[in-house]
């Protein structure tokens, strides 16, 4: 855990108590705050009260006693409207931030030769396979590692602060929102794609909230950019311009000047000049496709920035066991692969797994995203079948309509097992499987992860069938 001890002897507010909530109370307490948490969920507030988390009714609260309210990440901020929470807090001049910017002040607090160092990854799709994959590159190099933010541990749950140790963030649009003095030594921006657009209002909103990770870099820092597309791109020409930091662009899509590319499976570092071919992707396993190609380029970018040569980076690349839930092997039974994609939550990110392989039975569906599947009609000819669930199947149905057979199912199960009995007697050789679903999880899980374990759960009880039935 790493305490919070600037706001020790005063009153703390903290609205939403899921796993960055629950941190940022307790490493406050550890710090010496007086904590008044709560949440709207009568379940979030037990299971807090639980781990000793002090609740109070801030909504019932003299918010003028209040040094600050933490929220979580997920309460809206600006759009469509601010939280009640918000707009109490900012009616007597409380200060409104996230865990992120405790972690911040933290550091900031710090004499600089014990400062560690940060890395930040944002982009809509990507980061959390190139946070865990910096991570995973940065400890096989020999650097004392953490990895957390918006992928496993809550940043405030990471072990203390010290000199020497590097903590790989993930970083979400609505994380970077309540973020003012985070500075990274490396912050990485991978692409921008329609997304959030619920929460942010408009791209130009979702552009500003990401663009917040190079704030307060400077001299010496590096700013890893994806230039594959329109925003990033511009953004990458605008930093460049401002002249205040090293930045490098990266590539999965062309070749680059300067900065780092991933083409057809091999990274090429011009990091230095001429571009030198560096790390054949082939041999790692869970860097196949191009978009991992962008998320392997922005991580080789890192890792040299930290002073990792290329064959060091390109031996962690090949041992990287890749992420839980994004283009998973979920198993294979009677001759079926099956591919757990469950953190494709958008078309775009669907769009990178369908880009994999050369003909699947696509499994789709929950709570779709604005824009539906329309721009994944180049992938409607390797598909065949499309297996179709829960509240968005019948918008996702039209839109295949003619292009690609469709079967509509109530729940996930019936959609497995379907696809699963169609690739059996297909006469395929190889017979795909693949779960992605471009739609957000709500309708029917609890979030993606949920989503993804129940998935796999279908896919082993459909082998122990398989089992039972041979003998």
């Amino acid at each position: 855990m790493i305490r919070i001890t600037e706001f020790a002897g005063r009153d703390v507010a903290i609205f939403g108590l899921a796993r960055t909530g629950l941190a940022a109370a307790k490493a406050l307490l550890a710090g010496g705050a007086r904590v008044h948490a709560w949440d709207d969920g009568e379940a979030a507030r037990a299971a807090a009260e639980a781990e000793g988390v002090p609740l109070s009714d801030i909504n019932a609260r003299d918010w003028r006693a209040f040094a600050a309210l933490i929220l979580s990440p997920g309460i809206p901020l600006h759009y469509p409207r601010p939280h009640r929470v918000v707009e109490l807090a900012r009616a007597v001049g409380v200060p409104v931030m996230g865990d992120v910017e405790l972690f911040a002040r933290a550091l900031a607090a710090l004499p600089a030769a014990a400062r560690p160092k940060v890395v930040g990854v944002t982009g809509t799709n990507g980061k959390s396979t190139t946070t865990a994959l910096i991570g995973h590159i940065l400890k096989a190099g020999g650097k004392d590692t953490r990895v957390g933010g918006n992928i496993g541990h809550a940043v405030l749950d990471l072990a203390p602060l010290h000199a020497g140790a590097v903590y790989v963030l993930e970083l979400s649009s609505y994380q970077l929102d309540l973020v003012e003095t985070l500075r990274c030594d490396a912050a990485v921006f991978l692409n921008l794609t329609p997304d959030h657009l619920e929460r942010h209002g408009t791209m130009a909103n979702y552009l500003a909230a990401k663009k917040r990770i190079f704030a307060n870099q400077g001299a010496g820092d590096w700013a890893v950019v994806g230039v594959d597309t329109p925003d990033t791109a511009a953004t990458c020409t605008s930093l460049v311009a401002a002249g205040a930091r090293r930045v490098v662009p990266i590539s999965a899509s062309q070749a680059i000047g300067r900065g780092v590319c991933a083409l057809n499976g091999v990274i090429y570092d011009a990091l230095d000049g001429r571009a030198e071919r560096t790390v054949d992707l082939t041999g790692a396993p869970a860097l196949q496709g191009r978009h991992n190609g962008q998320n392997a380029a922005a991580a080789y970018a890192v890792a040299r920035a930290f002073g990792l040569s290329p064959r060091e980076i390109a031996e962690a690349m090949a041992t990287f066991p890749g992420l839980p839930h994004r283009m998973e092997a979920a198993g294979v039974v009677a001759g079926v692969r099956f591919v757990n994609d469950s953190k494709a939550t958008n078309a775009d990110s669907t769009a990178q797994a369908l880009a994999v392989y050369p003909r699947v039975r696509w499994i789709a569906g929950g709570v779709a995203k604005s824009g539906g599947i329309e721009s994944l009609a180049p992938f409607f000819p390797k598909m065949a079948g499309a297996y179709l669930f829960g509240e968005a199947a019948p918008m996702f149905a039209e839109t295949l309509a003619g292009a690609v057979p469709t079967q509509r199912f109530d729940d996930l199960a019936g959609a497995v097992v379907a696809a699963f009995t169609d690739a059996r007697t297909s006469g395929e050789a190889d017979p795909v499987v693949l779960f992605s679903p471009a739609c957000a999880s709500f309708d029917q899980f609890r979030d993606y992860e949920h989503r993804g374990a129940v998935f796999k759960q279908i896919v082993a009880a459909l082998g122990e069938a398989g089992e039972r039935a041979i003998a």
